[in-house]
């Protein structure tokens, strides 16, 4: 599944909204808002995996062609000295093609080019696959936020030291 990876446009956000609902269940996944909140606030970025095959000629698509060319996505923001992911979502026919490891891999490029020393996320205590993905990426543990999530599910705090070498991964 060939694809690339490009900065966010406004015109994609109908889609990363309706990824991010099919992702995560109510309660964990954004509202309109907090979505659009977190990938306009200052200092955020938004990366897009889009397939290579639907965008290859450069033509314009159509908007449910462009809406299915985009394979996943990635939000980070960044501040003097550490970087967020806010989310990382990739669309259930795209997964374990490595989309998600490409996105991961490019916006840690993205805060060691900010000169961010470490990276944090969440993730639902309960999400084994997410967990088991971030570890491979070689983040760790640092605690469990009770209670994060609205639906009343913890969290887990992960952190990356990106001083290490970059993840192979």
């Amino acid at each position: 599944m060939p694809f690339n990876i490009r900065n966010y446009r406004p015109s994609d956000f109908k889609t990363l909204l309706a990824i991010d609902q099919s992702c995560f269940p109510k309660g964990i996944a954004y509202t309109q808002f907090e979505l659009k909140t977190y990938i306009l606030r200052r200092g955020s970025f938004t990366l897009i995996a889009e397939s290579a095959d639907e965008v290859a000629d450069g033509a314009p698509t159509s908007e449910a062609t462009q809406d299915s060319s985009i394979l996943g996505f990635i939000v980070g923001e960044r501040d003097r000295a550490s970087g967020h992911i806010i989310t990382i979502d990739v669309r259930a026919q795209a997964r374990r093609h490595r989309v998600g490891s490409v996105l991961l891999n490019s916006a840690e490029e993205q805060f060691r080019l900010s000169k961010c020393q470490r990276i944090f996320l969440e993730t639902a205590a309960d999400n084994v696959g997410a967990l088991s993905f971030y570890k491979r990426h070689g983040f760790s543990v640092v605690k469990t936020i009770p209670r994060y999530y609205s639906n009343g599910v913890d969290a887990l705090l992960l952190e990356k030291d990106l001083l290490s070498p970059p993840s192979s991964s």
